[in-house]
């Protein structure tokens, strides 16, 4: 079974609740989806919330290997995301020398403001942590505890500082590819893109309710909020019936 945590943030669910349908939509094997909801781990994660993060799960994701209790892989991601393709894909480039595989992003970010007003900085190895493809039982995963969590500098978790350079591997950029700050070209088409990520800020804002994407974010809302009616069925079995004349 495939083990999906995602980052929840009260200000998005909108965007939760959607990534989650894609991937119900593309996924060929069973998927376990766990919310990263702050709530849900106070008994474990006790880190004041550092001014200068824009969402409750900046820190979180660092808690996966711990909540896979050191084994196996599993993947995180944003919450504001959608997936275009199968997720069982993504799985597929796990390599077990690496502790982590994570997009390398390399950017400068086109925008100093994102969602909701929130300063966009620039640092290095920016975006890296957005997608993450865990190897929980790797050595080198072994410290991250929850105290050390709690404790540890944003550059050291967020530029994957407890790893050598070396145990970080690459996944490639169609499965975090960042609305807004790349373009597609000859060599990533559209149809390339595996999973859809809304680093300034997605289609559910208003102000950027027309991002690139936004036509396809907006049909996976409506199989989201979709239930079948009494209504309906009537009416498909009297066209049923039509059609048997």
């Amino acid at each position: 079974m495939l083990k999906i945590f995602i980052g929840y943030e009260p200000n998005e669910i909108v965007a939760f609740h959607t990534l989650v349908q894609s991937i119900l939509e593309h996924a060929s094997e069973p998927v376990s989806i766990i919310p990263l909801a702050l709530k849900s781990l106070r008994t474990i994660h006790k880190r004041e919330r550092d001014p200068r993060q824009s969402n409750d799960f900046t820190y979180t994701r660092f808690l996966v290997p711990h909540l896979c209790n050191f084994q196996g892989k599993a993947l995180f991601m944003d919450c504001d995301m959608m997936f275009r393709e199968d997720p069982v894909n993504l799985f597929k480039h796990a390599d077990g020398k690496y502790a982590v595989q994570v997009v390398k992003h390399s950017y400068e970010p086109r925008d100093d403001v994102k969602y909701l007003g929130n300063r966009q900085y620039a640092y290095p190895r920016k975006n890296w942590s957005s997608v993450i493809l865990w190897n929980c039982e790797h050595p080198s995963n072994q410290t991250l505890k929850p105290y050390m969590i709690d404790q540890a500098q944003p550059k050291v978790l967020h530029r994957f500082m407890w790893l050598k350079d070396e145990e970080i591997g690459s996944l490639p950029v169609k499965w975090n590819w960042l609305v807004g700050e790349y373009d597609i070209t000859d060599d990533v088409t559209r149809g390339d893109i595996g999973n859809v990520h809304w680093t300034c800020g997605g289609p559910y804002f208003n102000e950027f309710k027309d991002a690139d994407y936004a036509d396809e974010w907006n049909k996976m809302l409506e199989k989201v909020n979709y239930c079948t009616q009494v209504e309906d069925m009537i009416d498909d079995v009297v066209t049923e019936a039509v059609k048997t004349r």
